[in-house]
């Protein structure tokens, strides 16, 4: 009978060297119910994670689960060559829920590509291979998104047939600005926005794309109402606006269904992916018609839309509508944050603790300071395993414990997180 080490080694056989499971002894995840999952040895583990924010309404949800069979038994893939229900159903969820008006929607199998494809859409519109990005930025793995990306630690090549300036912006607390107020911190953002524009752009920009909250960045969060001002600026210019909402879409903020609403504005395109599919590969790109109808050749996706994901996704979406999924998030968001928040106070290596709805941070540092502590970081992030709690890790340095749990979070399951957060921080 296969266990967890004999999948260690065989992981290390077969895959990249630069693939790297979590913890020393890493977990196999044999199956999951709801918030909890369980390894091959029969270990439950509460999941504040969801394989990177993409298991959103719970593992095994009957509803997704139901909705993926009936459709299993009817045909899994067509591809946008011809007429599937599925496809055409979710894209119209989507588009009513998005805020874009007369809004076209492009499906892909994953966020990379729908950053991809909304950054080659706005480059076509404005005829321009000039892109703005924000620091701190994650934008996905491919040869172009790695140029928009802003983490050295993720960039695999420099090399880009764009031309990428990046920003100040939600990252405050390594920002120069990170002693002004929220007013004064948004100003003095814009005013190196303009000022960049001003001194190194060549002529016409395509766009600006922005996570509202930094996902790989960790959950580094803008003061409200920032993005709406950079907005005014470079609609001035005629310069598009791209809200990645990969990791902030579908109510996780709590706050908002997208985390563009937090700042007074509606983007020119937004793209999602992640929890939609509820672990079932789906993403796409969201554009008004006339900048989505800028690509005149020819075009299709082969695995964009297909029924199987679009099931998922339809299931997925009208769940966390009829649940309203959204007050859940503030709510259980709000009493994460009242017990966590004096917790992390508390602890003297622990600089901030961000972020908002159901997407929390808690960036380690030597005590004091601001100095990343990475080997502090790791040993928060095995604490919490050892009481049965699965946590991800991220931020430029790898200084940085997030937590995204279900968007269906029970009272019980937020405090048994807080428990075992709480353990594992007294533990170190």
């Amino acid at each position: 009978m296969t266990n967890t080490a004999d999948l260690a080694t065989r992981y290390r056989r077969v895959l990249p060297s630069f693939l790297s499971p979590y913890y020393a002894e890493p977990i196999s995840i044999d199956r999951g119910e709801g918030g909890y999952v369980w390894d091959l040895e029969g270990n439950r583990y509460l999941d504040f994670f969801g394989g990177v924010l993409t298991t959103m309404v719970g593992h095994d949800n009957p509803d997704v689960t139901a909705a993926v069979q009936r459709q299993v038994a009817k045909v899994m893939h067509t591809s946008t060559l011809y007429l599937s229900e599925p496809m055409i159903e979710f894209a119209e969820l989507v588009a009513a829920q998005s805020g874009i008006p007369d809004a076209r929607v492009y499906l892909t199998p994953s966020g990379t590509e729908a950053n991809d494809a909304a950054i080659l859409l706005a480059t076509s519109f404005r005829k321009s291979s000039q892109v703005l990005a924000v620091r701190n930025s994650y934008h996905g793995r491919s040869f172009q998104t790695q140029a928009i990306t802003s983490h050295s630690s993720w960039k695999s090549t420099a090399l880009s047939g764009l031309t990428v300036q990046f920003v100040q912006g939600g990252y405050r607390l390594r920002s120069p600005f990170r002693d002004l107020d929220d007013e004064a911190y948004t100003d003095a953002c814009v005013n190196d926005l303009v000022q960049l524009l001003d001194m190194t752009s060549a002529g016409d920009v395509a766009c600006l794309i922005a996570e509202p909250i930094q996902g790989v960045g960790g959950f580094a969060t803008a003061p409200d109402g920032l993005f709406g001002r950079f907005q005014k600026e470079l609609a001035n210019r005629g310069i598009l606006f791209i809200s990645d909402e990969v990791q902030t879409g579908w109510g996780r903020t709590g706050d908002h269904f997208w985390g563009y609403q937090a700042h007074d504005m509606v983007p020119d395109m937004l793209t999602f992916a992640k929890g939609v599919g509820n672990g079932i590969t789906l993403a796409g790109v969201v554009a008004r018609a006339e900048i989505m109808d800028s690509i005149h050749v020819l075009n299709f996706s082969t695995f964009g839309g297909n029924p199987l994901s679009a099931s998922a996704g339809s299931a997925t979406l009208r769940y966390v509508l009829e649940h309203d999924c959204q007050a859940n998030a503030k709510a259980m968001g709000e009493r994460f944050e009242a017990a966590m928040r004096p917790v992390a106070e508390g602890a003297p290596w622990i600089a901030e603790m961000r972020g908002r709805g159901l997407m929390w941070a808690f960036e380690v540092c030597e005590p004091g300071g601001i100095e990343p502590d990475k080997a502090r970081t790791n040993e928060f992030h095995e604490a919490c395993k050892r009481h049965g709690l699965l946590v991800g890790k991220g931020g430029l340095y790898g200084n940085v414990i997030r937590l995204a749990p279900m968007l269906n979070v029970t009272t019980d399951e937020i405090d048994e997180g807080v428990a075992a957060l709480t353990a594992a921080i007294a533990e170190i």
